[in-house]
Parts: structure tokens; C-alpha cells; sequence
């Protein structure tokens, strides 16, 4: 028999979730099958099968969060496909799906591990069984009242109730949704959530809809994204804004759509950016670099990592050698590049080494902002809307198009003056278009 372990698919990733299985126990599985969709820190990837046999067992649910290395299934000849499922690996509970409340499996988790299945243990009156002449045995008048009181408590799963002493509720009052009419986590929350904050008038209008707030589960990949920016905000960084006069720029690609247009080929305004920071970033190796504890690292290549925004959260697919890719390349791959972003298709490999990221909200009408550093990558670059500026030229007042660009810059790798050097640099290849096809 062979083990198949929840893969390492990502340079960051710690654990997977294993959403959903494509294979079923008694399966016949070939090497290279799909077993299983794995949600990572970034995509929704397959597990794939490395031996062939009979897919035996199943380690975990669908659903459950699995360290990296953790057993999820087992491949063999088939002989053990019937027997007893061998014990599923320590794992994180599997996140609520559509339609469950969140805390549902946690509380029912909770509630198998406590005594009896549905009740928590009641303390023992030590006194009462001491005494001399007396049954320990309750009459039936403190049977009912202890029946009533342990009915009440036992409604109730631990953690919910810890919820709801924390926050002053009376259990009483809140209706369970869990089995045999149990209060949940979830139950809790509701009722925190419709509660009058302190001090407001418990009245409501007759008519009047009452909404609750709602608890939305966040995915993995929005879950890492988040971890990984607040590590951001650790590294000492500053910012750098200059305004670009695109009009050459503007005209340069009109004329460069019509030139490639036979091929079926359109270059976007952030295929230029990308072309330009890459460019730049050979000319000042400095500003390719990364923080190594102790140490700088000088990236031999120029990968250009783009912000794409997806239902999923944020991702950030990277065109490796940039600066070795006219144009028209650089168009197709950032096209492929965010269609495969947007369907959770991304490889690890086109998630991965990026030395340089470029963020653009022009196209919702920013006019300017600030975009939090990638780590390891030393900076990042956020692009605003291209808008109309009024100017002096040839003694006539003409409108110019011009957008602002802001570079955060990590500290420890660049000062304030090998950045702006960079910056400036970089203005003006994109003021003077031609040089991007040098």
C-alpha cells in the first residue's frame, strides 16, 4: 500500500484544503489521475495520483484542512478497500459549506466529545452522599428540578456556552438549530448579532426588518493573503510619486494594436508598464533585489509579478524575463495569465519568483494610491487612471493626458535616492515609448 500526502503546491503554502474528491473508494486509479481538487494559498489545484491501484481509502473528508505531508488516502491492490478505514489524521475542521452555518462542525466535534454524547457532566452533592441514613438517590421532586436544570444545560454545546456567558446572554432564550434542538456556536452568534448594543431602545417599529449580520468563511486563498500582508506592514518602507505624461504612450500603442492586429494580438496599457518597469529594473539591478536577513539578493532575472483581482481574492501570476520578451509576448502571456488567475488554473510556477509586482486601478477610476509590498520582492508599483491635465504648449492651452504613479519601497534594500533614481528612470521610458522595443 502507498500513503498519497497533502503535495507541497506552492512555495508559501503550509497547508491545503482538500475540497472536493474526484475519486471514490474501490476506484481504479492510474499514475498521473486525478484523486482530488486541493485549495491552496493561491489556486484551486489537483492532487494527482504518483502510483497506479485501487484507491483503498479515504484519510479525510472533503473539506478538511491537511498540513502538508499528512496522509489523505491510500493506494494499493485492492485487498483493503473493505476493510475498516484506518484512522483519519489529525486535521483542522473542514470550513462550513453552503447552506451551514459556521461553527456547525465544530460544535458537533464539541459535542461527541462530551460524556453520554448530548449532555455535560453534572457535579456530584459529595455532601448529600455522605450522610448518614440518607439515599443518594434524589426524590422525585429533585429529579424534576435536576432534570429541568440539566435539560437547560444540556442543550447547550460547551463552547456555545462559553460564547454566551462571555457576552451576557441567557441560554434560555436562544433557539438551537443543532441536533435534538441543541444550541450552537452559530446559534450564539445570531443572537449576539440581533441583540440592542447598550443602551439603545429595545422597541422596533412595528413592520420593521430586522437584519442580522451575516459571518461570511474566507477562503484560503484570502486567508494567506492576509497573513502574508500583515507581515508586510513589518518592513520598514516608504513612498515615491511621480506623474507621467502618457500621450506618447497612449499613441505609441494605438499605433502598436494596429501594426498586430493581423495576429490577433492587443497590447494593453499595463503590458507597457510591465515592459517598462522590466526594462528599467536592468538598467538599476539594485531595485531587482530582496532582503535576506543579513544579506541583499541580486536577482539574475527580471519577473514581473501583476496584481489580478478574482472572486476568490487577490493573485499575483508573474512573466518571467520580462525583460527578455518584446512586447507582443508579454501581451499574449498577461492575457493567459489573468483568464487562468480568474478559473483558479495558475501553476505554482506562474505564482512564483516574482522580483518586482505592478498593481493598476486605473481602469476603476483611481487617481492615485499606495500598494502594499510582495514580500520578498524590495517594491511595488501602483498605477493610476490616465486623466486630462490643461498645459502650456507652443503659447495654446492643450489637455494632456497624465496619470501618477507611487512606488513603496522596501527600506532595508533601497534608500530614498537609489529609488527615485529608479523612479525616474522608469518616467521616462514611458515618456519616450520607443525605448521599450530597444
Amino acid at each position: 500500500m502507498v500513503d498519497v500526502v497533502m503535495p507541497r503546491l506552492s512555495d508559501t503554502m503550509e497547508e491545503g484544503e482538500l475540497s472536493k474528491w474526484l475519486k471514490n473508494v474501490g476506484d481504479a486509479v492510474e499514475k498521473g489521475d486525478v484523486l482530488a481538487e486541493i485549495e491552496t494559498d493561491k489556486a484551486t489545484m489537483d492532487l494527482e495520483a504518483f502510483d497506479s491501484g485501487i484507491l483503498e481509502k479515504q484519510l479525510v473528508e472533503a473539506g478538511t484542512v491537511v498540513p502538508i505531508g499528512t496522509p489523505v488516502a491510500v493506494i494499493g491492490d485492492g485487498s483493503g478497500a473493505n476493510e475498516a478505514p484506518a484512522k483519519a489524521p489529525r486535521a483542522k475542521a473542514p470550513r462550513a459549506t453552503a447552506g451551514e452555518k459556521p461553527g456547525a462542525k465544530e460544535d458537533a466535534a464539541a459535542q461527541q466529545s462530551t460524556p453520554d454524547g448530548d449532555r455535560d457532566p453534572e457535579p456530584l452533592d459529595e455532601e448529600a452522599t455522605r450522610r448518614p441514613g440518607r439515599s443518594s438517590a434524589p426524590s422525585s421532586q429533585q429529579s424534576e428540578e435536576m432534570g429541568s436544570a440539566h435539560s437547560s444545560r444540556a442543550r447547550m454545546s460547551p463552547l456555545a456556552r462559553k460564547i454566551a456567558k462571555d457576552h451576557g446572554l441567557d441560554p434560555a432564550t436562544i433557539i438551537g438549530s443543532g441536533p435534538q434542538g441543541r444550541v450552537i456556536r452559530a446559534d450564539v452568534e445570531a443572537a449576539i448579532a440581533s441583540s440592542p448594543p447598550a443602551g439603545a431602545p429595545a422597541r422596533r417599529d412595528a413592520g420593521e426588518t430586522v437584519r442580522d449580520d451575516e459571518v461570511v468563511p474566507v477562503n484560503r486563498i484570502r486567508k494567506v493573503a492576509a497573513k502574508r500582508l500583515t507581515e508586510s506592514q513589518a518592513v520598514p518602507h516608504f513612498f515615491l510619486t511621480s506623474v507621467v505624461a502618457v500621450e506618447k504612450l497612449l499613441d505609441f500603442r494605438t499605433e502598436l494594436n494596429e501594426s498586430l492586429e493581423s495576429h490577433g494580438t492587443k497590447v494593453s496599457v499595463n503590458d507597457l508598464f510591465v515592459r517598462a518597469a522590466a526594462v528599467t529594473l536592468r538598467r538599476h539591478p539594485e531595485a531587482n533585489s530582496s532582503w535576506n536577513d543579513d544579506s541583499l539578493i541580486r536577482h539574475a532575472r527580471v519577473n514581473i509579478g501583476i496584481a489580478v483581482a478574482t472572486d476568490a481574492g487577490l493573485l499575483v501570476p508573474v512573466v518571467h524575463d520580462a525583460d527578455t520578451k518584446d512586447l507582443g509576448s508579454i501581451a499574449r502571456e498577461t492575457v493567459a495569465l489573468a483568464g487562468k488567475a480568474r478559473d483558479g488554473k495558475l501553476s505554482p510556477d506562474e505564482m512564483s519568483g516574482g522580483t518586482f509586482s505592478i498593481s493598476n486601478l486605473g481602469m476603476f477610476g483611481i487617481d492615485q494610491f499606495t500598494a502594499v509590498i510582495n514580500p520578498p520582492e524590495a517594491a511595488i508599483l501602483a498605477v493610476g487612471a490616465a486623466v486630462p491635465v490643461p498645459m502650456l504648449r507652443d503659447g495654446h492651452l492643450v489637455e494632456v493626458p497624465k496619470l501618477k504613479i507611487t512606488l513603496t519601497v522596501d527600506h532595508r534594500v533601497m534608500d530614498g535616492a537609489v529609488a527615485a533614481g529608479f523612479l525616474r528612470d522608469l518616467v521616462a521610458a514611458l515618456e519616450h515609448p520607443l525605448r521599450l522595443i530597444v
